[in-house]
């Protein structure tokens, strides 16, 4: 049986962030990943400015290069109409990348610092004792490790597994998103968010060739056969802008978004990034929330694993990630308020195109500072 001191389960950004805070301290990882590394996501392509903050961190951003990233100096918001407002991102800045160059980036520090990985095992089961967490995978290779990382994802199954899992109302609306990337130089430093009935489309640099576009919608929002080619046809000046251009991914999709979580740990077992509870990509935090919610638990684990990794011993992780999170979902759930009613959308974004430093003061008080 393989021994270890933390064993982290998803070789996201997250899980990768995570191992590579702990190997630093000295502590034992070994990272399981059911997919091979980089695995392509439709997901985690933007970073706000604190979230490119802990990349330099992590020493990751030292990996990228221009053909992978783009900087991203701006939020720009259009209507139906072509109202348009726009406000620039607090300093440094902020980052599109490819969520595959990204990957490799943390994976290339991961393996430097001494991390283990293991690609393509997937975890069958865990058994959590009063002393240790014991982990089959689908190869039979038995893992014993004095912490659990759960960092497998928006629908985690270690979350639901260990029960903390928190059911949505049957009657709470859901929301997906479809992702593809085009061969084209961008033409804007800016994200642009468009707006239409029941939809908006992201469009964010993604390196010195890639332009990347997503979509977001509410189920029963969009009518029909749901696709790249009719969700972009609500958009008539973005579907000229792309017009031409070659793809540079196929589609992917994810969703439903929303997952709400009873507690982040347990004895001997936390969760991090996407499984520690998600509301929506709208404000494009969710990077910097699992980069910020693993720093906040590699600095704790000298002192969890001292104290027997239990729940008590994790309580300053979770204080420590609660109030991040509860800001983002704040936010997060007011902006959604504002896409669902495109009345108040568009006399709101109208009145602050009239008083374009008000909207740039708002965006910074979304952003995470």
């Amino acid at each position: 049986m393989t021994k270890t001191d933390v064993a982290i389960v998803g070789g996201g950004p997250s899980g990768l962030a995570v191992a590579i805070h702990a190997a630093r301290r000295g502590i034992s990882t070994l990272l399981f990943e059911r997919q091979g590394l980089p695995r392509d996501k439709a997901c985690g392509e933007g970073l706000m400015p604190a979230g490119l903050r802990e990349l330099e961190a992590l020493g990751a951003r030292a990996h990228l290069t221009p053909a992978d990233c783009a900087p991203i100096v701006g939020i720009r918001y259009l209507q139906e109409d072509g109202t348009s407002v726009e406000g620039r991102l607090p300093s440094p800045g902020g980052l599109g990348i490819r969520r595959l160059a990204l990957e490799m980036a943390l994976e290339r520090v991961a393996r430097n610092v001494g991390v283990e990985i293991r690609e393509h095992a997937q975890v069958t089961t865990v058994d959590r004792t009063s002393e240790r967490v014991r982990l089959t995978t689908a190869t039979g290779e038995q893992v014993e490790a004095r912490l659990l990382v759960a960092a497998d994802g928006l629908a985690s199954p270690l979350r639901r597994d260990q029960g903390l899992d928190m059911e949505s109302s049957a009657s709470a609306p859901k929301r997906y998103g479809l992702r593809q990337h085009f061969r084209m130089k961008p033409w804007t430093p800016f994200v642009e968010v468009h707006f239409a009935q029941g939809v908006e489309a992201y469009v964010t640099p993604a390196g010195g060739e890639r332009v990347g576009v997503a979509f977001l919608w509410q189920d029963g929002g969009i009518q029909g056969h749901i696709g790249f080619a009719e969700l972009v046809r609500h958009f008539p000046a973005l579907r000229a802008r792309l017009e031409g251009a070659p793809p540079d991914s196929s589609p992917r999709g994810a969703g439903p978004l929303e997952r709400g979580v009873r507690a982040r740990s347990l004895d001997r077992f936390v969760l991090v990034g996407d499984a520690a509870g998600y509301v929506d990509a709208i404000t494009g935090e969710g990077l910097t929330l699992a980069f910020r919610s693993a720093a906040e638990l590699g600095r704790r684990l000298p002192e969890v694993l001292a104290n027997g990794a239990s729940r008590t011993s994790l309580a300053g992780y979770e204080r420590a990630v609660r109030a991040p999170y509860l800001r983002y979902v704040f936010f997060t759930r007011l902006l959604l308020t504002l896409a669902r009613r495109p009345g108040l959308r568009a006399r709101i974004i109208r009145q602050l195109a009239r008083v374009p430093p008000v909207f740039e003061w708002m965006l910074h008080q979304v952003i995470e500072p």
